[in-house]
């Protein structure tokens, strides 16, 4: 699948690609600024493990289980796309880690921010219309409710992978966990005939995203992994970064433009929705930029010690 790249279009940036196409407009002058953050007091039940998969504590409503994570354990799997210019397959080996079983909800969001940005309402509706910042102002949030070690410095929009706290997952977890130990086009097979099963996109959604959990699971548990919205990951996006791919826990370029987002969401058809298409975004340091209603988010966290890791060959 062939694409041009140029200094007007940011890779997969659905800012330069939707602006071309008349449906939405490029806002320059996204500078870095430090945020503030409003709250609400957070608590909520303890989930307990359940045959099938390991699961940690649920943040949320006693009456609504969005804040399960699960274990997802570490190992070596192919990463990429053979269809795709910028994911030439190749072996990477990943360290355990939790990661949420569902997307963010708006709900969760409220509670721990004060606020829902979201343009389609709904308590368990995906969150959306958060930039990247947005999302990693949210899992800093997330963790000192919790009494965990924040991740990210918000005045240089870092990650220390050593906190203790909620991040949002690498490029390399996010599809490691979405593949699910799966080698096909999609973790159900090479045919998109029964993505329906598993995902909110173009032809299902109804023109809007959908409330989480109502389709099937991946193999390991985790919910609208593709299709309702796109999901943010941590690393910066850049077009040739596999042809230098660290084999252990790759992180990303150390700088960029843009940032990946994974998965798929309501709007776009079903090869965007194939666990090895990449895409990125503006992330919207300053408070003048703004999202858009296809990109949400899941956490994670580095897995309880004893969990395991992966090791290189």
């Amino acid at each position: 699948m062939a694409r041009i790249l140029s200094p007007f279009f940011f890779g997969r940036s659905s800012l330069a690609w939707f602006a071309a196409v008349g449906m939405m407009v490029w806002l320059p002058g996204c500078d870095q600024q430090g945020p503030g953050e409003a709250t609400k007091p957070l608590s909520g039940p303890v989930v307990e493990p359940s045959a099938g998969a390991e699961r940690s504590g649920g943040t949320n409503d006693v009456s609504s289980p969005r804040g399960e994570m699960i274990l997802i354990s570490g190992g070596r799997f192919m990463m990429g796309d053979k269809n795709e210019v910028d994911a030439t397959p190749h072996e990477v080996s990943v360290s355990s880690f939790l990661m949420d079983k569902f997307l963010v909800t708006q709900a969760l969001y409220e509670r721990v921010m004060g606020s829902n940005p979201s343009r389609w309402k709904g308590d368990q509706n995906p969150v959306e219309q958060v930039r990247w910042s947005d999302a990693v102002r949210f899992c800093n949030r997330r963790s000192q409710l919790e009494g965990l070690d924040p991740c990210y410095n918000l005045e240089t929009w870092s990650c220390n992978f050593q906190a203790t706290g909620y991040r949002l997952p690498t490029e390399a977890e996010w599809e490691y966990a979405c593949r699910a130990g799966t080698t096909t086009a999609f973790f159900f097979g090479d045919s998109a005939s029964k993505l329906g099963d598993y995902a909110w996109f173009e032809k299902n959604a109804g023109g809007r995203p959908r409330p989480v959990g109502q389709k099937l699971p991946n193999p390991w548990g985790l919910h609208d992994i593709v299709g309702n919205v796109w999901e943010w990951c941590n690393d910066f996006y850049q077009v040739d970064y596999y042809e230098a791919f660290p084999r252990q826990d790759p992180r990303g370029p150390e700088s960029g433009t843009t940032k990946v987002v994974r998965g798929g969401a309501w709007k776009f058809n079903d090869q965007h929705c194939r666990p090895g298409y990449r895409h990125n975004e503006n992330p919207g340091y300053a408070d003048v930029c703004f999202g858009y209603d296809i990109y949400g988010f899941r956490c994670v966290r580095a897995a309880p010690s004893g969990s395991g890791a992966a090791v290189a060959r």
